[in-house]
């Protein structure tokens, strides 16, 4: 599964997602990238596109995206909150498909 984090999230938490090919929005190459562009750059590149931005299924038409949005929340974007989220990402990385949000935690 290929995988975009969102670069609001850290990039520690790529580590802890190793059973798939993870890349970080800066890593690609789309640092500072609107949602609207981001995902426009990304179709054809990743599988799903994780975000702790619970407002781009409201900004973005998400059932149109050719891979899926999995939406985190927590606390805040830190690892430490992040971190308990990770067996329930896995899970849901294995899971999402094109054109659907799947959020985890809360």
């Amino acid at each position: 599964m290929r995988v975009l984090l969102d670069e609001c999230l850290p990039r520690g938490l790529k580590k802890h997602l190793s059973e798939h090919e993870v890349k970080t929005v800066p890593e690609a190459g789309w640092a500072g990238k609107k949602n609207g562009e981001l995902l426009r750059v990304a179709t054809g590149s990743v599988d799903v596109f994780v975000t702790i931005d619970s407002n781009l299924v409201y900004q973005q038409t998400v059932a149109t995206l050719p891979f899926g949005v999995v939406v985190l929340v927590a606390r805040s974007n830190r690892l430490g909150d992040l971190f308990p989220l990770v067996p329930d990402i896995l899970i849901a990385l294995s899971s999402v498909r094109p054109g659907q949000v799947l959020r985890v935690g809360g």
